[in-house]
């Protein structure tokens, strides 16, 4: 394994019941944003996501369209494929559930859960929800019952939906020898859940007592064998979670899999969504204890994006049936794939709810990107190319040789914006960096370099105030760069320099000064064109 340290960063496995939407593209996002940030900060980066390709959600699926499951999955790989590719997201591994690797590694959990003792066989007579593949209590469901008020019918507490009634010989974890074990280390790892409000979640629902867990199903055969008991198939969540491990050589017995294990867990972050928190937070690390595996450092779950209705202001769930759902290709041709991203990293808060509208879009896009961040690009080089015969300015041999309130905004930038990426604060971290393109197209007025153009005299000056406006792009493209990749190494390679983004130190790269001038430029087309409203 390298000399840096390790950063292993993962993404929910996502169902193939149907296509990626805003909200898979959403979480693979945010966690491709901090891989790129961890990678220019000196880390070596490991970037995780992949397909949930078991379970009776799937199976149905696949019947539906007349398919075999694994026709159906198969079917369904390239379409999560193409879309990561066109938003730039830098995975570092695919997984697919359906692989042999998962199936070596569910195997050799089997036999470790069986030796740990906290494996034995029963039966289940309970409720289960398909589309959300989990088992719900008879507490449970009357709780959900009275709160949604209905009567027949019985409906999931967490999605709604009506719930089976399943009654099977089954598997079972003993998932309630746990909870002290699990309620002690939220205790002594207070940042294990993040934000800290989704702590709160997890640890009431520990508190208020666990079930044991069915983990293996005998009515369908859409998934991983038991290999002790050929009858039964390993629950999807069962086999999902473990993904984790599987990418970083679990149940592999070669010596290069054992080193790549040791150098790689446990995970630094798991990026999830709200709906799935418990199975992350508390059967995951339940049945790590069980086999003796160190546990994740961090869970983050973000919250869903919901629509903005822009007469009452008010965010409501997405659903073809109201009308209302909107599909990442709908957001890619109004904003480009640079402005989505930025914009989904940006103006949502990554741990609550966020209300999406195309208006809040365009205006977004518009104030940041088209009039702030690329109007400075655009000009900056337009000045430079005209004043200095296409080129840059040679860099001052005395970079305090005028007054530069941008070297004062750029001096600890990089630590204050590292910090707020670290906490997955995007806005926050890309607001740092947007003061200072609005520092630097105030400076443009205030300088007035057009007139600096005019006297001779004050040639040193003019070279001085177009290299400061150079150097905050070099910097401002550096840290804009996990945002927006393509955008930052075109905006470097206008400016003269290599397009390659930073890769090591993060911090010395924006050191003020680095820009060596004396380089070809170019103007170049607008990077954001302005959005009409519609």
């Amino acid at each position: 394994m390298g000399t840096k340290p390790s950063y292993y960063i993962t993404t929910p496995i996502y169902y193939v019941n149907a296509d990626p939407h805003l909200g898979t593209a959403y979480s693979t996002i945010m966690a491709d944003v901090q891989a790129r940030f961890r990678r220019a900060s000196g880390q070596d980066v490991l970037f995780l996501t992949g397909m949930d390709e078991h379970g009776q959600k799937v199976a149905e699926a696949a019947a539906a369209h007349g398919m075999t499951p694994q026709e159906w999955c198969d079917s369904q790989a390239p379409h999560f494929e193409a879309l990561w590719q066109e938003l730039e997201i830098s995975n570092d591994d695919f997984i697919r559930t359906t692989e042999p690797r998962q199936y070596r590694a569910v195997a050799y959990l089997w036999e470790r859960m069986r030796e740990s003792g906290y494996l034995y066989k029963g039966s289940y007579d309970g409720w289960y929800c398909v589309p959300e593949e989990t088992f719900f209590t008879e507490t449970q469901v009357s709780k959900s019952d009275e709160a949604h008020g209905t009567s027949g019918a019985h409906l999931c507490p967490d999605c709604g939906r009506p719930l089976e009634r399943v009654q099977e010989e089954s598997w079972f974890f003993k998932l309630s020898a746990f909870q002290d074990r699990l309620l002690a280390w939220y205790d002594e790892h207070p940042n294990f859940v993040q934000p800290d409000f989704r702590m709160n979640e997890v640890r009431s629902f520990v508190a208020g007592g666990l079930n044991d867990l069915s983990v293996s199903r005998n009515t369908f055969d859409w998934g991983i064998p038991v290999p002790f008991d050929e009858d039964h198939v390993t629950y999807v969540w069962f086999d999902a979670l473990l993904n984790y491990m599987t990418a970083i050589g679990f149940g592999e017995d070669t010596d290069a899999a054992r080193a790549k294990l040791a150098y790689r867990w446990p995970a630094q972050d798991h990026i999830v969504g709200k709906d799935i928190i418990r199975f992350h937070c508390v059967i995951w690390p339940a049945m790590l204890m069980a086999i003796g595996e160190a546990l994740p450092e961090r869970v983050f779950a973000h919250g869903f994006l919901l629509v903005r209705n822009d007469e009452t202001g008010k965010g409501e769930k997405m659903s073809k049936s109201r009308g209302n759902a909107i599909a990442p290709r709908e957001v890619i041709d109004l904003l480009g794939v640079e402005g989505y991203r930025y914009y989904f990293m940006t103006d949502v808060e990554p741990g609550d709810d966020g209300a999406i509208s195309f208006s809040r879009m365009r205006q977004v896009y518009n104030a940041d990107l088209a009039n702030s961040w690329g109007n400075l690009i655009s000009r900056s080089l337009n000045m430079s190319a005209k004043y200095f015969e296409g080129a840059s300015p040679e860099r001052p041999q005395d970079l305090a040789a005028y007054e530069n309130p941008l070297a004062r905004i750029a001096e600890g930038l990089a630590e204050r914006y590292a910090k707020k990426m670290e906490a997955f604060a995007y806005g926050e971290a890309a607001a740092e960096v947007m003061a200072l393109v609005h520092a630097a197209n105030r400076y443009i007025e205030d300088a007035e370099p057009w007139s600096l153009a005019k006297d001779p005299a004050r040639a040193d000056e003019l070279a001085f105030v177009i290299y400061t406006l150079l150097e905050a792009i070099r910097i401002a493209a550096h840290l804009f760069a996990p945002f927006m990749p393509a955008t930052s190494a075109e905006a470097l390679r206008r400016i003269g320099i290599s397009d390659q983004i930073a890769t090591d130190d993060l911090f010395a790269t924006c050191t003020w000064g680095g820009y060596v001038g004396g380089l070809a430029v170019e103007k170049g087309v607008a990077l954001f064109p302005r959005l009409q409203e519609a």
